[in-house]
């Protein structure tokens, strides 16, 4: 179930064909989630800006920090030469370097004199309900999540990297949406680990504020990953403003950043930037709407997608419940 389903809708712009990252032209994303015996809850979710050899067709990209409290790795590079040449890698903390490697075992199958290679992966701490330091994700895994890769509808909530995640003391992981405006479409996933439970605010409606707290952790501590595409011809820096607009739409639904999350955007373009929109072109705004929706909605997405789960040390992360959320949005003239 998605959030639409209960018949809001978010914003005004037209969303795409899915509602998800994937109605950017040639984008694709795979999902390789690890869900066994009563401890292991994680996985990886690949994230291909094309199906073709990214080192050898790179696109044009942008990286933000909005709280650097994570692990990332890869957003140097990008930083200094604005592009983007493996798949863009989410993933449990302590499985960072895993699966950096692994993706760069990847990149040398069809890359075999390769000196050098950037792998971009980012992660959320998913050890609530995942024992972590098992580090469960192996090359098979990552090899499988990216090989998986496909258009079309994304799967969302327990799924891939987020299998063992929470949102806002909540049971939450992936979710996706997407936004046109203009000529153009920019879609958004995410990885959602952060908030807490009175800090969930949906259209406006603080749902978070009406409903009674579990056994969640409750200090906010935790990660946020979001992927921003587009198929806007746009430069390495323009794709940075789009990114900086992430946290308009984050700051939507509730959260205030804490001290100790690690909150991280990737933006990357599909096109080229031989005709790149000029800076005081209105289309940019159009943009910058279509992030802080597409931003908004994947989070309800995720938390709607979600199922309840108990994992290490019997941990319980409870689903959002979607008729509490329909009472409430009802209450406060959301919905008829």
């Amino acid at each position: 179930m998605r959030f639409r389903d209960i018949g809001v809708t978010v914003g005004t712009l037209e969303t795409g064909k899915n509602n998800a990252i994937t109605d950017v032209e040639g984008v694709l994303v795979g999902h390789h989630a690890l869900h066994e015996g009563e401890s292991i809850r994680t996985g990886v979710t690949a994230i291909l800006p094309h199906g073709g050899n990214l080192f050898t067709e790179k696109v044009r990209a942008a990286v933000h920090t909005i709280n650097g409290f994570g692990k990332a790795c890869g957003f140097e590079q990008v930083r200094e030469l604005g592009t983007i040449e493996t798949p863009i890698l989410l993933t449990s903390t302590l499985n960072v370097g895993k699966v950096a490697d692994a993706c760069i075992d990847y990149m040398l199958q069809d890359n075999p004199t390769l000196r050098s290679i950037n792998p971009l992966v980012g992660e959320c701490n998913d050890g609530y309900l995942n024992e972590v330091q098992g580090r469960y994700v192996e090359a098979e895994h990552v090899f499988a999540a990216i090989n998986g890769a496909t258009g079309g509808a994304v799967i969302e909530g327990c799924a891939g990297a987020g299998t063992g995640t929470s949102c806002y003391g909540f049971k939450g992981g992936i979710g996706t949406a997407s936004r046109k405006t203009g000529d153009y479409t920019v879609g958004v996933l995410i990885q959602t680990n952060f908030g807490i439970r009175e800090e969930l605010t949906m259209c406006g409606v603080p749902i978070g504020y009406h409903i009674e707290k579990g056994d969640e952790p409750d200090s906010g501590d935790g990660s946020v990953m979001i992927i921003v595409a587009t198929d806007a011809p746009l430069t390495s820096r323009q794709l940075e403003r789009l990114a900086h607009r992430v946290s308009f739409g984050l700051g939507r639904t509730g959260t205030v950043c804490h001290h100790g999350s690690g909150d991280f955007v990737v933006a990357f373009s599909t096109t080229g930037i031989e005709e790149a929109i000029p800076d005081h072109k209105q289309d940019l705004n159009g943009l910058f709407q279509a992030v802080v929706e597409s931003v908004e909605e994947s989070v309800y997405n995720a938390l709607f997608a979600a199922e309840t789960m108990i994992g290490h040390r019997g941990n319980r992360l409870d689903a959002l419940s979607h008729d509490v959320v329909r009472q409430w949005l009802r209450h406060y003239r959301r919905l008829s």
